[in-house]
């Protein structure tokens, strides 16, 4: 199995030296899922940071009320609930082809340190997987409406707890409760990963203006411009 497409937006200087992986939720694409935040926040770019929005596999997903539908979605689960099982054969399976577009981008020069990953949802929770157990060493993680899996395998298996995570949720979230997602803070939290929860008061399973802000300040923080990135793209 492999990533439908992928977009970037890339640096505005010549010299890139960082990037964002922003994966979609469920049913979504990276197409969709940029247009949702500049439709919130603007046109957006960054002289030394590339973005990247891949979109996520044509595959069954057995939530959809039993039909046999395709549906872009990182992994199959079965059922929206932190109670059942993760569906680890295609969680693993898509978490190799994001350690991939991890791996090439590292090729064209960036650093491992120097590259964050986060996402929408279950976008958030493959995130998750990604900077915990499939490529440690990232920049840092984040999570918005995001969840794991009571027993996860992240649990048992967490190779990277000095990476920093980000996490924000919507306190009048019906689909994946606030609840689900400060659990899931608190579980990484006890194995000594370092973050922050944010709550987002009269928000439902969505992306809002002012957790974008905060995210993309975030990322200035985690990711700042070095020496070599002030070279202007006209050069």
């Amino acid at each position: 199995m492999t990533l439908s497409s992928l977009i970037k937006i890339p640096q505005t200087n010549k010299i890139c030296s960082a990037s964002v992986i922003f994966l979609h939720g469920s049913g979504d694409t990276g197409q969709g899922f940029l247009n949702w935040i500049k439709f919130l926040i603007g046109d957006f770019a960054s002289p030394h940071v590339a973005f990247y929005f891949p979109t996520a596999p044509l595959r069954p997903y057995t939530p959809l009320n039993g039909e046999v539908r395709l549906s872009n979605v990182w992994f199959d689960r079965y059922s929206i609930t932190p109670d059942v099982p993760e569906h680890t054969e295609t969680l693993t399976e898509t978490g190799e082809d994001i350690k991939q577009l991890i791996n090439d981008i590292v090729n064209t020069g960036v650093p491992l340190n120097r590259i964050v990953i986060g996402g929408f949802s279950m976008g958030g929770a493959l995130a998750l997987h990604s900077a915990f157990r499939f490529s440690p060493g990232l920049a840092g993680v984040f999570t918005l409406s995001s969840f794991l899996n009571k027993n996860s395998a992240i649990f048992s298996e967490l190779k990277a707890e000095s990476t920093p995570l980000y996490m924000c949720h919507g306190e009048r979230d019906t689909m994946v409760p606030i609840s689900w997602g400060k659990k899931t803070f608190e579980e990484l939290t006890k194995l000594n990963v370092k973050g922050e929860f944010i709550p987002l008061g009269y928000t439902l399973h969505e992306l809002k203006k002012n957790e974008l802000q905060g995210l993309f300040k975030w990322f200035d923080k985690i990711l700042p411009p070095i020496d070599a990135d002030q070279v202007p793209l006209s050069l």
